[in-house]
């Protein structure tokens, strides 16, 4: 890992001074490696759980939590200069309170969303400090800092943190979260950014398990991808797929690297490949930082850090900038035993010719199928113009059969291809099949272990209740002997209880004695 800028965001190197996030514009500067950025200014004090987005070359950091505290300031770093200032947000004079007070400015708030929408940034629910029933909407216009509490009408969201939130067109769409009372949620709603009016949407029975502090993220404007997160007894490392179109959920069969559970990690999407930073399980963080190629869905590592480095971090930001036609990712904050503050930039290497965008919801051999009859109804197509080219002259039935030899040629080529997909196609379902077969196997054997010591631990509580059995047996002649002798020292006291009732007789039994003995 490489530092650029010093602490006035410029580094001086061989006699020339390069300023801010630029120098990494450089051919020098790795891709795909992540570099910290020394920044000047006031820097915004170290959190989790935040939100932050990039608008016009400028990173907004806001709220967030530390020491179980909320925070309600918002910090911007100027990529260019590499320095911070505060903003201070100024309350709409026009804020209409005709039908009940608004609260424009924006609370102290934490596991909350932030999406930029047109010119102005969007926060979308969170925990702010006081609790609210129902999901609430600001704007906040970066060229004037005034803030708007959004008036939302229709079936408004209760009111929930650790959620995703998604634009897709003119739409946000929300997913999970966690509500005031800790339940954990796996409803969906979308915001109609037009309109400002909320609705929620019935999507098929394979929704995904309730969950929060995950990611989502769309493909071609027609898929959620929503990937990983936590209850609150286990963290996933699953990803599932909503069709819009159809609201139809899909769990996705992804293939290339084991990918560990993880939650409150960052994402991020460029040219079909989606980006994951951080995140961890509650044991560790997550310190390897991955893609998915979202039309293929095969994961791979980008590339790593430390474990205890700042990015292996829950609750942190990941933004995408671009500066001069370069992507460049900015990564903020975090806590993994300690809040961090650090910024880090990473430069992605720029991908290869992507695959056209398919359905990634239908397997692969369906798809070829479908090619398959496409390429058969253009054949057909092409047959029956040569059919209707034979009353031509002799001339141009020699080209007509030249032609038709070539297009023979050429479905035979596409036939071939075709029938290679399907085949490739049964190959890689027929290694998922064995991959499947043999963590069946695994589970099996695993299953019949821990049978085993169940087993084992149920004979030994039965020698062990055995033994109490006994015990209790013995224990209860015990206890019958015990009333014989209560029994007997009853009478024993009742028979000396006798002779305290006549002390006379003693006397005079004393008398007779003394009698006898002429001492009378």
């Amino acid at each position: 890992m490489s530092n650029i800028g010093g602490d006035d965001g410029t580094e001086i190197e061989n006699g020339k001074q390069e300023l801010g996030i630029r120098s990494m514009l450089s051919n020098e500067v790795p891709y795909d490696e992540w570099t910290l950025l020394h920044v000047s200014g006031q820097r915004p004090s170290a959190r989790y759980k935040h939100a932050a987005e990039v608008i016009n070359e400028k990173l907004y950091v806001i709220g967030g939590s530390r020491y179980g505290r909320y925070i309600s300031d918002i910090q911007v770093l100027n990529l260019v200069s590499s320095t911070w200032s505060g903003i201070k947000l100024n309350q709409n004079p026009n804020n209409d309170e005709s039908n009940g007070r608004l609260q424009d400015m924006l609370p102290a708030i934490a596991g909350h969303s932030l999406i930029k929408w047109k010119d102005v940034l969007l926060v979308v629910a969170g925990n702010p400090k006081d609790s609210i029933d129902t999901v609430s909407v600001w704007t906040i216009d970066p060229t004037t800092d005034n803030c708007v509490a959004v008036k939302t009408s229709g079936k408004i969201p209760i009111a929930r943190g650790g959620q995703s939130v998604t634009l897709v067109g003119s739409k946000l769409i929300m997913f999970g979260g966690e509500d005031n009372r800790r339940k954990v949620l796996n409803d969906i709603h979308i915001l109609d950014l037009e309109t400002m009016s909320w609705d929620a949407i019935e999507t098929s029975k394979n929704t995904p398990g309730p969950r929060f502090d995950h990611t989502a993220s769309s493909y071609e404007d027609r898929y959620l991808l929503i990937f990983g997160g936590s209850s609150h007894s286990a963290c996933f490392s699953d990803l599932h797929i909503l069709d819009l179109y159809t609201m139809d959920w899909s769990k996705a069969q992804v293939e290339g690297h084991v990918i560990n559970p993880r939650a409150g990690h960052a994402c991020i999407v460029v040219d079909g490949i989606m980006y994951i930073v951080g995140g961890g399980d509650n044991k560790s963080g997550a310190f390897e930082t991955i893609k998915l190629n979202m039309s293929k869905l095969i994961w791979s590592v980008t590339t790593k850090v430390s474990q205890r480095h700042p990015l292996a971090s829950e609750g942190l930001s990941l933004c995408l900038a671009e500066i001069d036609g370069v992507n460049f990712f900015i990564a903020f904050g975090g806590y993994n035993g300690k809040y961090h503050n650090e910024v880090f930039v990473l430069k992605p290497k720029p991908s290869g010719p992507l695959a056209p965008p398919r359905r990634i919801l239908q397997s692969s051999a369906a798809a070829a199928a479908a090619a398959s009859v496409t390429v058969a109804y253009a054949l057909a197509s092409v047959e029956n113009e040569k059919v209707s080219s034979t009353q031509v002259t002799d001339k141009n039935a020699n080209e007509i059969k030249s032609e038709k030899s070539s297009h023979n040629n050429i479905e035979f080529t596409m036939e071939k291809k075709l029938d290679q997909s399907i085949l490739d196609d049964i190959r890689n379902a027929n290694h998922r099949l064995v991959d499947e077969l043999k963590e069946l196997c695994n589970s099996h054997g695993e299953l019949s272990m821990e049978l085993e010591s169940v087993q084992a631990q149920l004979e030994s509580e039965r020698s062990r209740c055995s033994k109490l059995e006994l015990q209790v047996e013995d224990i209860k002649k015990k206890l019958e002997s015990q009333h014989l002798i209560e029994a007997e020292l009853e009478i024993l006291r009742h028979g000396n209880s006798s002779s305290h009732d006549h002390p006379d007789a003693k006397m005079q039994k004393s008398g007779v004695w003394n009698w006898m003995s002429g001492a009378v």
